[in-house]
C-alpha cells in the first residue's frame, strides 16, 4: 500500500510539473506571437544581420548577400520553431514520462523484490548455497550504488543548469522558467551525458522570445569579443561546461566508482547501449554491465575454488 502511495504522489507531482511546463512556456510563446508580428521580426532579424555581416572580415563582407535574405531566413526558422513548440514540448514530454515510468517500474520492483529474492534464495543448492548469497549481495550493493550515483548525478545537473541560468540572467539574459529548465535536464539526465543538451533547447527558444526587440540582448558580444544575440553562444557555452563536467567528472567518478566500473569502461558501454537500443540502451548499460562484472568475478571465484566445495 505504500508504495502505490509513492507511485501515485510521483505520478501526481510530476504530471502537475508538466502540465505547468507546457502551460507556462505555451503562454510565453502566445505572448511572443501577440507581441512581435512578422514584419518586426523580420526587420529586428535584419538590423541583426548587418552587426554580424559588420563584425566579418572585409573579405568575407564582399561576399555576403543582401541582410534581407538572412533576415527572412531566420524568420522563417524562428516561425517554423514556434509553430512546432507543441510537437517540441511533447516530445520532451514524451521523454520524461518514459524515464519517470522506468523509475516507477524501478520502485515497484523493489516493492517486490524480497519476494523475489526469497524464492531465488530457496531455488539454490546447497552446495552453492554460501556463493549465491554472496552473488545476490553483490548484486544488489552494485545496483543500489548505481541507483544513488545517478541520483547524484542529475540532481548535480540541474543544480549547475540552474545556477548557470542565473548567473546569466544576471548579465541580462533575461531566461524565465529557470527551475524548470534545469528540472528537466537533471531529469533527462537519467541517460548519461544526454541531460544538459535537453535542457538547453528552451533554454534557447525562451531566450530568442523574451530578447526579441530589446537592443542590448540583440548587440550582446559573448566575452565581448564574439555577437551572441540574444546571449545564445552564452546559453550553448554554459550547458557546453555543464555536459563537461557531468560526463569528464560527475558520471565517471560517480556512477562508474558505484559499479566499479572504469571510467572509461562506462563511457564504452553508453555508447554501444546507445547503438544497440538508443536511450533506453544508455539508461541499462551500465548497471547492467556492472552486474555482469559482479557475476563473472563470483562465476571465477567458483571455478578456482570449485575443488573446496
Amino acid at each position: 500500500m505504500s508504495v502505490l502511495g509513492v507511485v501515485i504522489i510521483l505520478l501526481g507531482s510530476i504530471t502537475t510539473f508538466l502540465g505547468s511546463f507546457i502551460s507556462q512556456i505555451s503562454l510565453q510563446a502566445q505572448e511572443f506571437s501577440q507581441r512581435v508580428d512578422q514584419d518586426t521580426m523580420t526587420s529586428e532579424f535584419k538590423s541583426l544581420g548587418e552587426k554580424l555581416t559588420s563584425a566579418l572580415p572585409s573579405f568575407m563582407q564582399n561576399e555576403q548577400s543582401s541582410s534581407d535574405y538572412l533576415a527572412t531566413k531566420l524568420t522563417e526558422l524562428t516561425q517554423g520553431v514556434l509553430g512546432s513548440l507543441g510537437s517540441l514540448v511533447g516530445t520532451v514530454g514524451n521523454f520524461m514520462f518514459i524515464a519517470v515510468m522506468v523509475f516507477i517500474f524501478t520502485i515497484i520492483l523493489l516493492s517486490e523484490y524480497h519476494s523475489f529474492k526469497k524464492a531465488l534464495v530457496n531455488s539454490i543448492p546447497n552446495k552453492y548455497f554460501e556463493v549465491g548469497l554472496k552473488l545476490i549481495y553483490n548484486v544488489e550493493k552494485s545496483v543500489s550504488s548505481y541507483l544513488r550515483g545517478q541520483f547524484l548525478s542529475a540532481a548535480s545537473v540541474a543544480v549547475m543548469s540552474i545556477t548557470g541560468l542565473l548567473i546569466l540572467n544576471f548579465f541580462g539574459a533575461n531566461i524565465t522558467l529557470v527551475i524548470f529548465i534545469g528540472i528537466i535536464a537533471g531529469l533527462a539526465n537519467l541517460i548519461p551525458l544526454v541531460g544538459p543538451f535537453v535542457g538547453m533547447v528552451p533554454a534557447l527558444i525562451i531566450a530568442l522570445m523574451n530578447n526579441i526587440g530589446n537592443d542590448a540582448a540583440t548587440a550582446h558580444m559573448f566575452f565581448g569579443a564574439i555577437p551572441s544575440p540574444f546571449f545564445a553562444l552564452d546559453i550553448i557555452f554554459m550547458f557546453l561546461v555543464v555536459q563537461q563536467i557531468e560526463g569528464n567528472l560527475i558520471t565517471p567518478a560517480l556512477v562508474g566508482k558505484s559499479v566499479g566500473l572504469h571510467p572509461m569502461l562506462v563511457m564504452i558501454v553508453l555508447l554501444i547501449g546507445g547503438t544497440l537500443l538508443g536511450p533506453l540502451g544508455m539508461l541499462f548499460a551500465v548497471p547492467a554491465t556492472g552486474v555482469v562484472k559482479v557475476i563473472l568475478v563470483e562465476v571465477a571465484f567458483l571455478r578456482k575454488n570449485s575443488h573446496l566445495l
